[in-house]
């Protein structure tokens, strides 16, 4: 199954994102169960986390090299949006 390409992301607070997909939905992702992994422990700096970015194409978003997250996990683990 595919799933919709992310359009837009942006960090509301110091562990929400709200994703905007290719297909108008909105969703909200909380990424503080994901802070105790090592791989994502650096998005506990504020700055950092708010500088999120769509990966180009929109498969996924990224803070670095070495920090993403993908549109499969946003999009089934998102909270719905009116």
């Amino acid at each position: 199954m595919e799933y919709p390409g992310i359009k837009s992301a942006s960090a509301i607070d110091n562990h929400t994102l709200i994703i905007e997909f290719d297909n108008n939905e909105l969703k909200k992702y909380d990424v503080s169960p994901l802070l105790n992994k090592d791989m994502f422990a650096p998005l506990n700096n504020p700055a950092l986390f708010k500088a999120v970015k769509v990966e180009q194409g929109g498969y996924a978003v990224a803070w670095n090299s070495e920090i993403d997250i993908s549109e499969y996990e946003l999009w089934r683990h998102g909270q719905a949006m009116p």
